[in-house]
């Protein structure tokens, strides 16, 4: 039996949806890992809901979106402090002697940002923009906004035009970035990953579908993310660091910044064969 696309990506949905809920409570606790598994739940919905687009009711579609990405900005804040913190903490583990403003600085400064970031969120969580939000998300479980043509498509087909159209867009970055001049090849880096991250998530939304051949190409796509993630997370800590790199403490922190420019040369190392799936046919 055929199944229909918008049966399917409502599935799909419907499990980020319950991700996000789950999450709500534990962020509201703080609870560890809380703040990133929500923002997930949250870019994961919004991706699928972009690459899935022609699925949905536009204007539905594009109003969630919009909101959802408010969510994620708030949730991200809290979670790139987080992880600057645990970063810096791990980074300063590995030397003898720290100089305790140099703790303070990094590792401090860091955790003062999650704490008012985390704050934020709270805030938002109790707001009526998220109370509606919740509302619409709810609604979108069970009977999402489908746009009725396409919705009643077949699946298999509908979800690898899906497929090729994110791989198309990935590898358009993929092939521009040899010739993307120094001052521009950080950035473009950075959106190669979060179209490898689309990627991934719009293979996952099909691997129920598509089967293996989805979760495969998922799983190399999550691969060539994390690489960049990796790259990026040693980029942004190392300009962090070189940003405070003054005073007494400036030749320590000119260490600290130099072992975060070998990090961000060792993760881009990995990029050409993480890369290399995208080139293939398909």
């Amino acid at each position: 039996m055929t199944t229909e696309a918008g049966q399917a990506v409502v599935t799909a949905l419907r499990e980020d949806i319950d991700r996000l809920s789950a999450a709500e409570p534990e962020v509201r606790t703080d609870a560890d890992d809380s703040v990133h598994q929500m923002r997930v739940a949250t870019r994961r919905l919004r991706s699928v809901l972009r690459s899935y687009r022609e699925l949905f009711d536009t204007g539905a579609a594009a109003d969630t979106v919009t909101e959802l990405k408010w969510l994620a900005e708030l949730l991200g804040r809290a979670r790139d402090a987080e992880v600057r913190a645990a970063r810096f903490a791990d980074l300063l583990a590995a030397h003898a002697a720290v100089p305790a403003a140099v703790t303070d600085t990094l590792v401090g400064a860091a955790r003062a940002e999650y704490a008012a970031a985390h704050a934020e969120i709270l805030t938002a969580l109790d707001s009526e923009r998220y109370r509606r939000l919740r509302e619409v998300l709810t609604t979108w479980r069970t009977d999402p906004p489908l746009a009725p043509g396409a919705a009643g498509a077949d699946a298999g087909e509908a979800f690898e035009r899906v497929l090729r159209r994110d791989r198309k867009r990935l590898r358009k970055m993929v092939f521009a970035e040899p010739t993307a001049a120094p001052a521009e090849r950080v950035e473009l880096l950075h959106d190669i990953r979060k179209g490898a991250k689309r990627l991934r998530y719009s293979c996952e939304a099909a691997g129920a579908v598509l089967g293996a051949d989805a979760t495969a190409l998922g799983a190399r796509a999550k691969r060539l993310q994390s690489v960049l993630g990796d790259h990026r997370d040693a980029v942004e800590s190392r300009a962090a660091i070189t940003a405070v790199a003054t005073g007494p403490h400036a030749t320590f922190y000119e260490i600290l910044a130099d072992t975060e420019e070998a990090a961000a040369g060792a993760a881009i190392a990995h990029y050409p064969a993480a890369a290399a799936f995208i080139s293939a046919a398909g």
